[in-house]
């Protein structure tokens, strides 16, 4: 399936506030955004080409239409043509994998080397940047509500987790299941960030998407993992609806069941639990977090305390009680509890 940063009630909440073309390009981009929730694009059979360890990427360009993956302008090996949408597609892949094979030595989205496609210039001012099940898409946005979509390293690292999550748990795209997916790209997104900017679980701006929003937007970013339902509070925008816990859990049949919404809860749990650990928040929260990811006895329909029991588990058997314990407390403080086995 098809996932992209961008919430539809965003996408909306533009239609409804402006007029002209920015309604336009995001009326346009809704439509499309729908059409992609329809489609069951499944991850192409990767070949490793190169030994674990080493990247391999192609940049392809749209050149403003919707046709995939268009004219490739970058392989590996060839140099940077000067398109800066190309250069950061390119450079953000990169580290992307650098970080999956450094930090838990896994061999790209697959684990068995998946060469990594960025399609630049996708659409015309397209509000979005998608994961289709193969390769990453990225518009241009309009320069007015949202910047290039390859401006946010923890954006590139989003979608692209979701082909880890795909390829691991496959948690089903819907109400708590689907928000743990949306959650642990979020999650992972902004430990790429953290790890290439070397910053640790105190440092971190635990903001998805800082970079995105056009000047004079109001607000950081797309999402606050810190504190969910503050990222941003704007006249065309809307303010930011995530819930940080349980007890404001959004029931809703839109956005697949809430799963850009309800995402906050889990994401807080991270960041409290990353925060109580200290050091670097990939190290040992995100280690737990990882390990559950692969658990293959995770439930595809997972709800949050089935995930939250799951990364106590790991947090014991890969590190201590000690490190468990806090973590248990961080789901507990977002009112995710369970009752022991």
């Amino acid at each position: 399936m098809p996932f992209s940063v961008i919430p539809p009630y965003m996408l909306r909440n533009i239609i409804d506030n402006c007029t002209g073309a920015q309604q336009d390009y995001a009326r346009r981009t809704l439509t499309h955004v729908q059409q992609l929730m329809g489609e069951h694009n499944h991850q192409a059979p990767s070949v490793a080409i190169a030994k674990p360890g080493i990247v391999q990427r192609a940049i392809y360009d749209a050149e403003g239409t919707q046709n995939l993956p268009g004219t490739l302008i970058r392989a590996e090996g060839q140099p940077d043509n000067g398109d800066v949408a190309a250069q950061e597609a390119w450079d953000y892949l990169g580290i992307t994998y650098d970080f999956f094979w450094q930090t838990y030595q896994r061999n790209s989205l697959d684990n068995k080397g998946l060469k990594l496609d960025g399609t630049v210039h996708y659409g015309k001012e397209y509000q979005n940047a998608f994961w289709n099940g193969q390769q990453m898409v990225f518009g241009d946005g309009d320069g007015q509500i949202f910047n290039r979509f390859t401006i946010a390293l923890d954006v590139v690292a989003h979608e692209l987790t979701h082909g880890v999550t795909e390829t691991e748990a496959g948690l089903i795209y819907f109400q708590q299941a689907g928000a743990l997916n949306e959650s642990m790209s979020d999650v992972f997104g902004s430990l790429v960030k953290q790890f290439h900017l070397k910053q640790s679980a105190d440092q971190a701006d635990w903001i998805i998407g800082e970079g995105l929003l056009a000047q004079g937007v109001n607000g950081r970013g797309l999402r606050s993992m810190s504190s969910p339902g503050t990222a941003y509070d704007d006249p065309v925008l809307g303010k930011d609806p995530q819930p940080a816990d349980m007890q404001h859990y959004i029931e809703t049949r839109d956005d697949n069941g809430g799963v850009h919404l309800n995402s906050g809860i889990p994401n807080r749990a991270f960041y409290l639990a990353a925060k109580a650990l200290g050091g670097f928040a990939w190290e040992i929260a995100g280690q737990a977090w990882y390990d559950t990811l692969c658990d293959k006895t995770l439930p595809q329909d997972a709800d949050f305390s089935t995930f939250a029991r799951f990364t106590v588990q790991h947090a014991n058997q890969q590190f201590n009680q000690s490190v468990a314990e806090k973590i248990q407390s961080a789901w507990q403080q977002v009112g995710v509890t369970w009752t022991s086995n």
